[in-house]
């Protein structure tokens, strides 16, 4: 199981927002985006079961931007039975899903996508990498992307970002790309322009 909380919310039409915090975050960090996106929406806000020096991730690294492939998968699965559990448990519509993941948390997201081809129906991705190389994504075509970026983001570069919207692409997702002329902080501005790209598409 995994460290979590369940909001549900006022429109149950609406898509269930999945939130996944950054490294050292935790499922309280992000609610206060799943407001400005949709305060409408039911929230399911995760914790990671990885502690990195005491810090919680979604899965282990091997060092800064160098991920280790085998636990990544392992957690990505279990994030993906997590959500099958969840929507059980809370009764909510399995196949209506919108991540929204910052950094470590936009990785599994993104891993979510390239193993499983149903798991999230969209995502907000705010200074992602790409999750594996090498492997042939699912059909992604129903699935819609946000990414944003920083122009200047030391510990993501930008080849990171355009190189995961050419995979996601590849496979039929629709990916709008957002750049921000800053680092790896998660701005105000990235956030509103997330806001109305899914008021737009979700």
């Amino acid at each position: 199981m995994m460290n979590h909380i369940f909001k549900a919310g006022t429109n149950p039409n609406k898509p269930v927002l999945l939130l996944l915090h950054g490294t050292g975050g935790n499922e309280h960090d992000l609610v206060p985006l799943a407001d400005i996106v949709d305060s409408e929406a039911s929230v399911l806000s995760v914790r990671g079961n990885v502690l990195e020096n005491g810090m919680p991730r979604f899965f282990k690294r091997l060092a800064e931007g160098v991920f280790d492939e085998e636990d990544l998968i392992f957690r990505t699965e279990e994030l993906n039975q997590f959500l099958d559990d969840a929507s059980k448990q809370y009764n909510f519509d399995r196949r209506n899903i919108v991540a929204i993941g910052y950094s470590n948390g936009a990785n599994i997201a993104a891993s979510l996508l390239f193993h499983y081809g149903h798991a999230l129906k969209g995502a907000i991705l705010h200074h992602p990498m790409v999750p594996r190389r090498g492997i042939e994504l699912p059909d992604l075509q129903s699935v819609k992307v946000f990414i944003a970026a920083g122009t200047n983001d030391p510990i993501c570069p930008q080849q990171e970002s355009v190189e995961l919207q050419q995979l996601m692409e590849t496979a039929g997702a629709a990916v709008d790309v957002h750049w921000e002329n800053r680092g790896h902080q998660l701005t105000i501005n990235e956030v509103q322009a997330a806001k109305e790209w899914y008021e737009r598409n979700l």
